[in-house]
Parts: C-alpha cells; structure tokens; sequence
C-alpha cells in the first residue's frame, strides 16, 4: 500500500469511528466515557484503529483514535494510550471476518449478562430481529456466549478469544457490556442495535414473568 492511500485510510477510519461514536453515544450506549470501538484497516499485518483510553465519546477530538498491530500495540510514536481492552478487537479480526467492533455498556446488555452468567450463554429465539444478524432461518435460535470479567485484561481478552463464535457477532462479558462486530461500521451498528433491541425485550419479559425462563 502506498503512503498515499494509507493516508487515506487512516483518515477513512477515523471519520468512521467519529460519526459512529457519536450515533451510539446520542443512544445512551456510552455512559461515563465506557465502551470502544474499531475499524480495520488492513489485515496481513494487522492494522486496526482503536478509540483512546478515558475519552468522553460525546464529543470529536484529533486525539480520539489511535493505530494499533495484532498486539494491540501503537504502530506510530504517540502520547495517546489505546483503549483497555484493545486486545479483545484483536481476537475479533483475527477469528472472524469483522471490519468493525464496538463495545458498549447498557442496564439491558449487564442485566441479561448477569442473569444467564451460570449458563455460560444466553439463549435468543422467536424474536424478529435475529434477522438483523443475517440469520434468515424459520424458527431461528442463536446463543451468545458469556465471559466472567477478569480483572486481569489480558486474561480476559484470551477467555473472549476463546467463546467467539464466528456465526453469532457478539459476546457478553458479565456486567461488563458486549462486543458486537460486523464486516463495516454498518453491519456492526446494525448488529448492535438489534443485540440491544433483544435483551431490553428479555429483561422486561424476565421481569414480567419473574423467571429468567422465558423461551
């Protein structure tokens, strides 16, 4: 790649990762400076723009995102630090096709994490909008899968490495949030949405029938 278009691209990632920070945070999605995204740039090596540690995502800084490699690792000199959990992304490209990660903190996201924490996954199925998962499948059932949330960040990005399922773009840390990917900022938004959409609609079924059985 010619340092023209990885100009480009830097760039192109950036205003992705600007314009998207900003439609979730107006959502509620990131409260109190929590959560992160990312956007690939390339993958042979891997190259990823991350979203820096600590930044109130209501607002657009040039400090904002930052150039990391498989390691999670800045791969020009900076001041900035990458987001804490930046080697989770690189599970995520390195397991599945995803272009885009996010990662949010929602009362919907921790409540089902918590609920469904002991069965190490949560069971979605005869819900509509698993079809907003390109899951065009009559009487479609998916589960996400649920990862303790190690203090260790190390160990805990491996453990999310290791639940991935490359056919369900999403993982719950317990009380923690999601990561949900796509294969661009438009499916991974999409994919959000509709993860979201699902456990708001199960915590109120959970706590309607007071039963975390719902299905």
């Amino acid at each position: 790649m010619s340092d023209r278009l990885y100009q480009e691209e830097k760039q192109k990632a950036v205003n992705v990762l600007n314009d998207l920070k900003i439609k979730l945070y107006n959502k509620g999605f990131f409260p109190a400076t929590s959560g992160n995204l990312s956007y690939k740039l390339h993958d042979d090596p891997l190259i990823f723009a991350v979203t820096t540690s600590g930044k109130d995502k209501g607002t657009v800084t040039h400090e904002d995102v930052i150039f990391v490699d498989k390691d999670g690792k800045p791969v020009e000199k900076t001041k900035m630090k990458p987001s804490a959990e930046t080697l989770i992304h690189s599970y995520i490209y390195q397991k599945t096709d995803a272009g885009c990660v996010i990662h949010v903190h929602t009362p919907a996201n921790n409540f089902i994490s918590y609920v469904y924490f002991e069965d190490g996954k949560v069971k979605i199925k005869d819900l509509e909008m698993i079809k907003a998962l390109d899951i065009w499948k009559e009487n479609a059932e998916i589960e996400v899968p649920i990862v303790d949330n190690f203090f260790d960040l190390k160990k805990l990005a491996e453990e999310s490495g290791k639940a991935i399922n490359p056919d369900v773009p999403a993982v719950l840390i317990k009380t923690h949030g999601i990561y949900c990917w796509g294969r661009d900022e438009f499916e991974a938004k999409r994919h959000v949405e509709a993860f979201e959409f699902m456990f708001e609609l199960m915590k109120n079924l959970i706590i309607f029938k007071g039963s975390k059985d719902i299905w």
